[in-house]
């Protein structure tokens, strides 16, 4: 009997065979790990727990940013903020492919565009920026500004989707060079398409989305003479290439990689924390070779943007060209000053660490794929396209044909849990009705006027529509009632910029602006979620 197991044993330990079933497997896809690769630009961060929140004294008493532990897990971010450049190769692309002289899609193309009337000042001449900044290749590595919150995402779907569509092209999945030769309104490239029904992307046109990838064998004839097609023919998540979505980073992890405390750890422990993303309580370097030099672009007081002519103190007056200041000690640059930038988050004024202090973000809303009567997921075309019309007016597309379409999740997704249990979670335990002062359990159902009545945050309702000949109908909110500005639709910028004060420089700072308006004084940079080691090297204790 003993030998018998030991025989079954050692038929079982073959290479092929896996460790739960002993049946013969794919042996390179059983036990070869694919490492993440880094998409285009950006940097690894790796994640830990630090304290999130201020460290100096609130002088502006907003009492929105008191320290609570978080612990954030490791990601890529952006190296330097978006660039004009980098904003300019996407519209150029919308220009392409959705061409503005086209009834359909005539809004796209301004609704993806910077606002560059932000440069303009009541008392100020600025018009040289208004017609120069964005376009202008003297501005070309700038961080690009006017862009509101919506158009920071739009964004960063738009780059989730090119860098993907050059990784299967790269890889062979893709007919080569269709991304700037075959791409249509009509027949274009979506991420999430692809994987879950790839012989929708670009229209279902065969000749561009391949079977295989490059190199891969015809499948033989068996021994009946009949070809057996293979399986798997097309790019999966188990392939281990398709990256995951770039996004804007959330609060958490852009104030835990704008401070980067890892540089002054001392064993398992922070050594205090920063004041500013460099050591040090000064603005200005230490370091022999460029002491003196001014590690940050702000304004350095009243009326003092960059210095007197001859001596600058920080080489700029408006914005600088990225990398003109040294990278902090994850490798990333500007993390204080040039420009603030958008994080995900939706503003409240305080962190909930109480229900989660593990990728703390406000902010989640969860959709599913919309499936159409053939049981298909429905894919959005040139018909059934959205547009938002937002509080000044101008119209946003927010899906675009060849994606799949989203519906938030129901009761399908969330009966009987107990981790979530409604799509739309932005005011969870801070704006929804139980979190009020005016909560009841058990009381009877009040009337739409009483709900709007006793609702934490009663900001101004402004309703902005457009009527069939395309004007703007404004609808202001005259309410004498209200008594906040805070609501669903004002997200968190972080850091300082070049009309910031020092104050603002520290990571722990957060304010808050309307997700559609922009400025000339917020841009933003994109994030990547790491999948797999939290780590790329081995750690061991110091001794």
């Amino acid at each position: 009997m003993i030998a018998g197991l030991a025989s079954c044993s050692k038929k079982s330990s073959s290479k092929n065979a896996s460790r739960a079933t002993g049946w013969n497997v794919d042996s390179k896809k059983a036990s070869k790990s694919k490492k993440q690769e880094a998409g285009p630009g950006l940097v690894f961060v790796e994640g830990g727990t630090f304290t999130m929140g201020k460290v100096q004294d609130d002088v502006m008493h907003d009492w929105n940013n008191t320290p609570t532990q978080q612990h954030v897990q490791s990601f890529y971010m952006d190296e330097t903020e978006v660039t004009n450049f980098m904003y300019l190769e996407y519209l150029d692309w919308l220009k392409q492919v959705f061409p503005p002289t086209e009834e359909n899609y005539k809004n796209i193309y301004e609704g993806a565009s910077p606002d560059t009337l932000v440069w303009r000042n009541r008392l100020g001449y600025n018009e040289t920026m208004t017609n120069n900044y964005l376009r202008h290749p003297s501005y070309a590595n700038y961080p690009v500004v006017g862009v509101n919150w919506i158009q920071a995402v739009e964004f960063s779907k738009w780059r989730t989707d090119r860098v993907n569509e050059a990784v299967l092209e790269k890889n062979g999945y893709l007919k080569k060079n269709a991304k700037t030769q075959d791409v249509t309104a009509e027949s274009s490239f979506s991420t999430e398409t692809y994987l879950n029904s790839p012989t929708l992307t670009y229209g279902g046109n065969e000749e561009i989305v391949l079977k295989g990838k490059k190199g891969a064998r015809a499948p033989k004839a068996g021994k009946d003479g009949k070809v057996t097609e293979a399986k798997n023919i097309y790019a999966q998540r188990s392939s281990g290439i398709i990256l995951p979505e770039y996004r804007l980073p959330t609060e958490a992890e852009w104030e835990y990689a704008a401070a980067a405390d890892v540089g002054q750890r001392e064993y398992n422990i922070y050594k205090g924390q920063k004041k500013y993303p460099w050591s040090g309580d000064y603005t200005r370097s230490g370091k022999r070779q460029s002491k003196g030099d001014q590690l940050a672009n702000f304004k350095q007081g009243n009326g003092d943007y960059g210095g007197i002519a001859g001596w600058s103190d920080d080489g700029a007056d408006i914005t600088n060209a990225v990398k003109s200041y040294p990278a902090n000690d994850f490798g990333l640059y500007d993390m204080a000053g040039n420009v603030a930038e958008w994080v995900q988050d939706v503003y409240r004024p305080i962190i909930d660490n109480e229900s989660n202090d593990f990728n703390y973000f406000r902010g989640n809303q969860y959709t599913k794929n919309k499936i159409g009567a053939d049981g298909k997921v429905e894919i959005v075309t040139k018909e059934n396209m959205k547009y938002d019309t937002l509080s000044n007016g101008r119209i946003v597309a927010r899906n675009f044909p060849g994606q799949i379409a989203q519906v938030p999740v129901d009761e399908q997704e969330t009966y009987l849990r107990q981790n979530f249990d409604k799509s739309d979670n932005v005011n969870y335990r801070d704006g929804d009705k139980q979190s009020t002062r005016y909560y009841n359990f058990g009381s009877e159902s009040e009337t739409e006027k009483q709900k709007d009545e006793k609702i934490m945050y009663n900001s101004p309702k402004h309703n902005v529509t457009t009527d069939s000949l395309g004007k703007m109908v404004r609808k202001y909110d005259k309410s004498s009632k209200r008594t906040t500005l805070i609501n669903d639709e004002v997200r968190v910028y972080k850091g300082g910029s070049w009309r910031d004060r020092a104050f603002w420089l520290d990571p722990a700072q957060r304010r808050y602006f309307p997700q559609d308006m922009a400025t000339d004084y917020i841009g933003f940079r994109c994030a990547m979620s790491r999948v797999g080691a939290k780590s790329d090297k081995k750690k061991s204790a110091r001794n």
